[in-house]
């Protein structure tokens, strides 16, 4: 069986690595000391201003009538 999965990669003591979800490692049916094959691929980063604009939004969409009142008062 094949799975994908995104991770992040993390600081573990001195070094970098990547955690393996137990619910996916469980569906695959592999467990400590088992060998599994690991393929590296780096997904495409957001652009820093993309990632503000969105929050931006969500922001707004969220306090859009609370910011009308304020500017009403």
């Amino acid at each position: 069986m094949i799975m994908t999965t995104i991770q992040k990669i993390i600081r573990i003591g001195s070094s970098k690595g990547v955690t393996l979800p137990a619910k996916q490692l469980k569906q695959l049916g592999v467990d400590i000391e088992d060998e599994v094959k690991i393929t590296i691929e780096t997904v495409s980063k957001k652009d820093p201003q993309e990632k503000l604009i969105a929050e931006y939004n969500k922001f707004i969409e969220k306090y859009d009538e609370t910011l009308k009142n304020l500017a009403d008062r």
